[in-house]
Formats: C-alpha cells, sequence, structure tokens
C-alpha cells in the first residue's frame, strides 16, 4: 500500500510539472502575437477571448492546472502586461475558485465565444481603435513609445 501510494504521488507530481512547463512553453511563444492586440477600451470577456490566440488560454490552464491557486499572481502579471483586463480577471478569479484546475474554463470560454458568436469579433487592421492608456474614467490618450 505504501509503494502505491509513493507511485499515485510521483505521477501526480509529474504531471503538475508537465504542466507548468507546458504552460510557460504556450505563454513563451504566443508572447509575439499578444503585443499585436488591439482591443477597444473596456471590451467585455468574449471580445477578449475572441481576439487572444488559441495558446494563451491553453497556456493559462495548463499553468492553473500545475500551480493550483499559486498561478492567480503569475496569470494576473502576464495578463495585466498585455492590457487584458477582462481577461485577466476572470482568469485570476477561475485560479483562486478551488477545484476548477482540472476543468480548462478558459479554453471552453475561447471555444464557447467563436462557435457562439459571443462577443465582437476581431477587427484587423482597424482604424478607428487606437492603442491608448485609460487616464481616468472615460478619459483615454494615446499610447506613447512601445512597452
Amino acid at each position: 500500500m505504501d509503494d502505491s501510494l509513493r507511485t499515485f504521488g510521483f505521477v501526480l507530481l509529474s504531471l503538475l510539472l508537465i504542466g507548468v512547463v507546458l504552460g510557460a512553453i504556450m505563454l513563451a511563444i504566443v508572447w509575439r502575437s499578444l503585443r499585436r492586440i488591439k482591443l477597444p477600451p473596456n471590451a467585455d470577456f468574449f471580445t477578449t477571448v475572441r481576439a487572444v490566440p488559441l495558446g494563451l488560454v491553453v497556456g493559462l490552464d495548463l499553468l492553473d492546472l500545475g500551480l493550483d491557486m499559486f498561478a492567480a499572481p503569475l496569470v494576473w502579471i502576464v495578463l495585466n502586461r498585455f492590457k487584458l483586463q477582462a481577461l485577466r480577471n476572470v482568469a485570476a478569479f477561475e485560479a483562486i475558485v478551488p477545484f476548477t484546475q482540472p476543468v480548462p474554463t478558459l479554453t471552453i470560454a475561447w471555444f464557447a465565444a467563436r462557435l457562439l458568436n459571443l462577443g465582437d469579433p476581431p477587427r484587423a487592421h482597424d482604424s478607428t481603435i487606437l492603442d491608448t492608456d485609460e487616464n481616468g474614467p472615460s478619459e483615454f490618450a494615446p499610447r506613447t513609445g512601445r512597452r
């Protein structure tokens, strides 16, 4: 019985480690494409999910699986860096909620948004969407410089 428990623990830890490594690799792969995403200010969750690549949501779900609730700060930092606030809030909340880690919530939401046409579709080369910073409620200024 002791050997089977040790084997179970080893397999579980191996799966969690693989999830963290694969999640980090997925985030590294989509890193460059995240810089090019242009969203309207205050975009809702499904509009944001439709604009991001599948690799991002899969990577975040894998990190959530591997790190459990400790993935929340990492998810918050990564999504905040790319100004994906609607996705950041939902992903961080989902990472904190216990027992949701085995369910790939963000990946399911990504497919649901595309299959059910939820949210606004991303617009390619839309000149009406400016790269802006929010200075206050309903107050925006053009973003200067590269970040």
